[in-house]
């Protein structure tokens, strides 16, 4: 049985995932992932790509995730479950870049400027 392990990142977040064949559990930082994750929306997020290939109940997944917020951390685990599909069989590469889930969202936040509150608000005019 082996063990693949692979990293999705996602603004300030970042997936860490050991994946090997079992009966499709997914631990999130040592709790199930519904528990973790509050919302239904991004449990669907966390599954996207496991439901598109078939293999939801295929494969057990240990997850460790830090930095960033839920939906961040969410989808940086989409991309390192996609990864490690990509792993196990390259041919799923094509069906799973087609669905957007290889493709790294390189957004983050724009660092704040000096003499600014924030990264483009400006301090407020004063005429007078």
């Amino acid at each position: 049985m082996e063990v693949i392990n692979t990293i999705g990142r996602r603004k300030a977040a970042i997936a860490r995932i050991y994946m090997s064949e079992g009966k499709g559990q997914i631990i999130v930082n040592d709790k199930d992932y519904k528990t973790y994750f509050p919302h239904t929306k991004l449990h669907y997020i966390v599954e996207q790509p496991l439901n598109l290939l078939e293999l939801k109940n295929n494969y057990d997944i240990r997850v460790n995730l830090n930095g960033g917020g839920m939906s961040g951390q969410a989808e940086a685990l989409r991309l390192a479950i996609s990864r490690a599909l990509v792993k196990v069989n390259p041919e799923y590469k094509t069906m799973l870049k087609a669905e957007g889930f290889m493709t790294r969202d390189p957004r983050v936040i724009e660092r704040k400027k000096p003499g600014q509150p924030k990264a483009r608000k400006r301090f407020q005019f004063s005429k007078r």
